[in-house]
């Protein structure tokens, strides 16, 4: 059986472990991070359960133009309550239950809840080879980003509703 919840401060442990399996150690938040992250935007984290057991989540802050800034990975103080996009920090599944469309299921609910509530979009960067999964979710490809998160290259993509 599979849920969709909101994240509780009991569920970051678990959040960090797929974090540290999904992503390579320098792209990877730190249970640290997470934990100062859920402190300030709790209502931003989400998870999948499937038979009891935490397989995925989906996060980021929310903040006040379509753009996703390296400085929002590590100051949680720039998260914008009342801000117009969503970002998106993390999305993650283990490797058990990649390809079979939990993560879709994750990017579905997190765009279904920043419409809800009001946002005008939700802004994320990718890797390459990402860039046609948010496409079929509607996002736009902008570019190339300037992040360089992780020391790696990464893809400016936007949803607006």
């Amino acid at each position: 059986m599979q849920n969709l919840r909101q994240a509780r401060a009991e569920d970051i442990i678990r959040i960090a472990e797929i974090e540290n399996i999904c992503f390579p150690e320098a792209e990877a938040a730190t249970l640290k991070s997470i934990k100062e992250r859920f402190t300030v935007f709790p209502e931003c984290f989400f998870l999948l359960e499937i038979d009891g057991e935490i397989v995925g989540h989906i996060n980021g802050c929310i903040y006040d133009s379509p753009e996703l800034p390296d400085e929002l990975y590590s100051d949680a103080s720039l998260h914008c309550p009342e801000g117009k996009y969503q970002t998106v920090f993390g999305l993650a599944v283990t490797p058990e239950y990649q390809r079979k469309g939990y993560a879709s299921l994750l990017t579905k609910h997190f765009v279904d809840v920043s419409k809800y509530r009001g946002h005008h979009g939700i802004v994320l960067t990718c890797k390459e080879h990402l860039i046609d999964f948010y496409k079929q979710h509607g996002f736009i490809f902008q570019g190339k980003s300037a992040s360089n998160h992780g020391g790696v290259s990464w893809n400016d993509m936007v949803l607006t509703f």
